[in-house]
């Protein structure tokens, strides 16, 4: 099982054929004030598997500020039945609405394992509020 791709989006679902349907794709937030939480952040996960993978997997995350530090992990059992038919590999979309809580400004990273290794890692940057400042044109002097 290998980890395809994995990012956070505004949102995520899979139409009646199947698909997987992503929008808002984005690597960086801005906030009005810190400690803050960004509310439901949108983590598509796509697994890629085979018939090798059927079974009962670990599923990971841990959610890290700037500094390295663990603000928030989750595991979880991920049950992965056997492809349709003959065919040889399936795609396993993963889609997780998540609180991101953020203490400081910098690049944070939600580290993702698959049975206890690591499998994926998704950064996201996250800027502070901008002060408002007078332009050096508009001041009198």
């Amino acid at each position: 099982m290998n980890v395809t791709f994995a990012l956070f989006a505004d949102a995520a679902n899979i139409s009646q054929e199947g698909k997987l349907n992503v929008l808002g794709v984005f690597d960086a937030i801005q906030v009005a004030s810190l400690p803050s939480v960004h509310p439901r952040a949108t983590l598509v996960v796509r697994l890629k598997g085979s018939r090798a993978d059927v079974g009962t997997h670990t599923l990971g995350m841990r959610w890290l500020n700037p500094q390295g530090n663990e603000l928030w992990s989750s595991t979880g059992q991920l049950e992965v039945g056997a492809p349709p038919g003959a065919a040889a590999e399936m795609d396993l979309p993963l889609i997780a609405s998540l609180d991101l809580p953020v203490d400081v400004a910098g690049a944070y990273r939600l580290n993702i394992s698959f049975d206890e290794e690591p499998a994926a890692e998704v950064k996201l940057q996250v800027r502070g509020s901008v002060q408002n400042v007078m332009p050096a044109s508009n001041m009198v002097s």
